[in-house]
């Protein structure tokens, strides 16, 4: 026969409400102080060795803070985000948050093949575009796609249609994306296009936008 004991514990694991995720978003990075969204909130300023809503700040400069989440420590860049419960860390795909600047410009982190290039999100791009630089810094063999003119601000530019292996925005992660690489040093940030944001659900609520994978 059960136990009586073993009877109420099976109730009490079966009763016991699931454990909440911390959902952090990092949307600015400085020296010692980072911007956050926490839980979908409102973006708050930490600094280092202060903790808000649960998480704290260790260190931070421009390229990435470094938090503890749920007794996890985590590293972030701008534009990241990782969802901890009760110790246990599911990154991969969660949605990611990305805040307006001045212009109304959303900007983030990406990386390509595992270079860490800047973004910003441009619906009016086909494919994510990239300059040749950021090809190069990213190990993409452009030179090897197909050869096409574009028209620019400056005049008409060489180009390569290429496709990218592995494309990361946030925890988000694409793989065989098409993409335009543009010789010389325009654009200055990396296109997010729709060639990838065709796999993504955007939705907008004021100066927030979530980017988060349909497939």
């Amino acid at each position: 026969m059960i136990n009586k004991q073993v009877l109420i514990y099976l109730a009490a694991l079966l009763t016991a409400p699931a454990l909440a995720a911390t959902q952090l978003n990092v949307v600015g990075l400085f020296s010692n102080k980072a911007v956050i969204a926490v839980n979908g909130s409102a973006p708050q300023t930490i600094s280092a060795g202060q903790t808000k809503s649960g998480v704290k700040l260790i260190s931070a400069d421009s390229e990435s803070a470094t938090f503890l989440v749920e007794g996890k420590q985590q590293t972030l860049k701008m534009g990241q985000a990782v969802s901890v419960a009760g110790g246990i860390v599911s990154a991969n795909n969660s949605p990611v948050s990305l805040y307006a600047d001045q212009a109304g410009h959303f900007f983030g982190n990406l990386s390509i093949n595992g270079a860490s290039l800047k973004y910003v999100v441009d619906t009016g791009a086909t494919t994510v575009a990239l300059n040749s630089g950021d090809a190069k810094f990213a190990k993409i063999d452009y030179e090897k796609g197909e050869r096409i003119n574009m028209s620019t601000a400056n005049g008409e530019v060489s180009a390569y249609l290429v496709k990218l292996n592995t494309l990361k925005v946030g925890t988000i992660i694409l793989n065989n994306i098409d993409a335009t690489v543009n010789e010389g040093g325009s654009p200055t940030v990396v296109l997010l296009g729709m060639s990838a944001l065709n796999h993504l659900d955007m939705k907008r609520e004021n100066s927030i936008m979530t980017l988060s994978k349909k497939y």
